[in-house]
């Protein structure tokens, strides 16, 4: 039988079928996903709108809005999308989906932008910058927000201001400096020692920095130094965006407090984390207002939040609307790595990381330099510091050197690749997977959690030929089939990804474990900051096999060495974000699988969030 594949298109789930006119043309071409035609449209027919060009404009805010940037600047609209919709159709003809129909993008009927500003400003549907809520959209100059983000945006850049110019809590300072000498006491943590001087002084701070740099020590003895000050011990909340890193954060904090001197631990005493979400609490009938908020705001006189970057606009509006005036408010995070799946890059805007010109925050970030996990000057550490910066023939360079610790396996973007082209990454994941087995088997947990750490094998994509999904069938069939199975499917010796959050059984969306042999009956093992946590298989959450995960699940892990299989260069995820965060999960190792464009493609273009908080918050803003 004979199929038309062009008159399948219209059948495609990415296709608007009711499309027409400039919407329909932008969809056929793959620019608009259906989801924003269907919003555009309906914003349309409840404002009365039938202008195509305004309609266009709204369509392609919902779709910057889904990609995760904020705002859309419609007079670099044309020139910032077509290359990515042309990306996108050269990555998808590569991998033999694209449409051959599918007009091509940079010939679409792109509105003049001064025409396409000024019909727009002339919609019931747009409001400006001061108008009072009501239009779906804002547009300002020739930046277009969706209504609830640009509220949002202005919220946050206002409510980070006044903290930044508000008097500091009162402190007694000599024996706040006496605390700061006692817990950092050597010449090398002056940077931790400033950012907790200015924790302590100042109602917001912002705690950035690489992984490895400290920023958990910080935290911990900054603890130490508030609950030396005079009066009732601070009452402290830890947060973050996953219940990965929440439990990640409480177990790191109480490993540094162990460190600490005992009256100083004993102080600050027990400490705990949660997710945000759970912090702010559930409202009944609502999945994006909660509980604490500018009408019931939250108890605790310093909140902390970790792994920032992933913290979307939206939510970091409700965190800002929630915390107490007169509470401390300290952000940690890494502002290079992977942002938030949602929209927004709050940490990067804040810390300058967009935009031209220094932020008003600036005096209240401190940036931690020298690396705790890796020598300075090791080569994961000048690879990472090479890609973060931009610099691409150095990035390769330092991949080809034939250091210790680094290995660059150079095939071609549109190639299957061979299990020969990749024999070192066999060998990696067959010796970590047999170690790990036999130590399951012989009911070593601590043995056979050590060994799946040993490697991890990361993926941009969870499809395709370089994604998780096939990337994990390879793996397992270098491993070799299990010789027995149970009924639910688990063998001993299996490595599992929880990908649901179970908090009854304290795991979470991202945790990793091993199926261990315990005097005979399986269970799953977890690594804890203390005890291996023991999960007995039929209490597990949703689980599958982890002999490949993506870079953005990998967030707040560490391996002694990753392999990370680099997407083709015309991929969106081959960003600068995406490498350096993969790099940054090792200790020891780190193996690039890909192509030298796809390397200096990925170094040469960060992942382009477009967002008005930046500017908001310029010193000239």
């Amino acid at each position: 039988m004979t199929v038309d594949v062009g008159a399948l298109g219209a059948y495609l789930p990415e296709r608007a079928r009711h499309a027409t006119g400039v919407l329909g043309q932008f969809n056929a071409a793959g620019v608009l996903a259906a989801a924003d035609v269907h919003v555009a449209q309906t914003l349309g027919r409840l404002g009365g709108e039938t202008d195509e060009a305004v309609l266009l404009a709204a369509a392609l805010t919902v779709r910057g809005t889904r990609s995760g940037s904020v705002v859309l600047d419609l007079a670099s609209a044309a020139e910032t999308i077509v290359p990515e919709a042309l990306e996108a159709a050269g990555f998808e003809a590569g991998g033999g989906n694209a449409d051959a129909d599918a007009p091509d993008p940079a010939a679409l009927p792109w509105p003049e932008p001064a025409e396409w500003i000024a019909r727009c400003a002339a919609s019931p549907l747009c409001g400006g910058e001061d108008d009072p809520a009501g239009p779906p959209l804002r547009l300002v100059g020739g930046s277009m927000w969706l209504d609830r983000y640009f509220g949002q945006e202005r919220f946050v850049a206002a409510a980070l201001l006044e903290r930044a110019t508000a008097a500091g809590p009162p402190v007694d300072s000599v024996r706040l400096a006496t605390a700061l000498d006692r817990l950092f006491p050597a010449a090398e943590d002056a940077d931790q020692r400033a950012a907790a001087a200015s924790a302590a002084l100042s109602l917001l701070t912002v705690v950035a920095g690489g992984p490895g740099t400290g920023k958990t020590t910080t935290v911990a003895r900054l603890l130490a130094a508030l609950a030396d000050q005079p009066g009732p011990r601070p009452r402290v909340a830890l947060a973050t965006p996953t219940g990965k890193a929440a439990v990640r954060l409480e177990e790191a904090v109480r490993a540094a407090l162990a460190q600490l001197d005992p009256a100083d631990a004993e102080r600050v005493g027990d400490v705990s984390a949660s997710t945000i979400h759970r912090l702010l609490g559930s409202r009944p009938g609502t999945r994006s207002r909660f509980a604490h908020d500018r009408e019931n705001r939250l108890p605790h006189d310093v909140v902390i939040l970790d792994e920032t970057s992933m913290v979307s606009l939206t939510l970091m509006a409700r965190v800002l609307e929630a915390v107490r005036p007169t509470a401390r408010l300290i952000l940690v995070g890494d502002p290079d790595q992977l942002a938030s799946v949602e929209a927004g890059a709050v940490l990067g805007d804040i810390v300058g990381r967009s935009g031209a010109g220094p932020s008003r925050l600036a005096p209240h970030v401190v940036t931690l330099q020298r690396s705790r996990r890796f020598a300075d000057a090791g080569p994961i550490a000048r690879l990472a510091a090479a890609v973060r910066d931009g610099r691409g023939e150095e990035v390769l360079a330092l991949l080809r050197s034939g250091e210790p610790g680094l290995e660059f396996v150079e095939v071609a973007d549109d190639v299957l690749i061979a299990d020969d082209a990749v024999a070192g990454l066999r060998a990696d994941v067959v010796a970590a997977g047999t170690d790990m087995e036999a130590a399951a088997r012989a009911g070593d947990v601590t043995g056979a959690l050590d060994a799946l750490e040993r490697h991890r094998l990361l993926c941009a994509h969870h499809l395709g030929p370089r994604g998780v999904r096939l990337w994990t069938d390879r793996v397992a069939g270098w491993l070799g089939a299990p010789t027995a199975f149970r009924a639910d499917r688990r063998y001993v010796g299996e490595p599992l990804l929880v990908t649901a959050n179970d908090r009854d059984a304290k795991l979470f969306n991202g945790d990793t474990g091993v199926v261990v042999d315990c005097d005979g009956e399986p269970m799953a093992a977890f690594r804890r900051g203390g005890a291996p946590q023991l999960v007995p298989l039929g209490r597990l959450p949703e689980v599958r096999p982890v002999h490949a995960m993506t870079v953005h699940k990998s967030q707040g892990s560490e391996f002694v060495a990753v392999t990370l299989m680099l997407p083709s260069a015309a991929s969106p995820l081959a960003t600068r974000q995406t490498l350096y965060t993969a790099i940054t999960r090792a200790a020891a190792g780190v193996r690039v699988i890909g192509s030298e464009d796809a390397v200096l493609r990925s170094v040469g273009r960060p992942a382009a969030r477009a967002s008005g908080l930046g500017e908001r918050l310029r010193a000239s803003g």
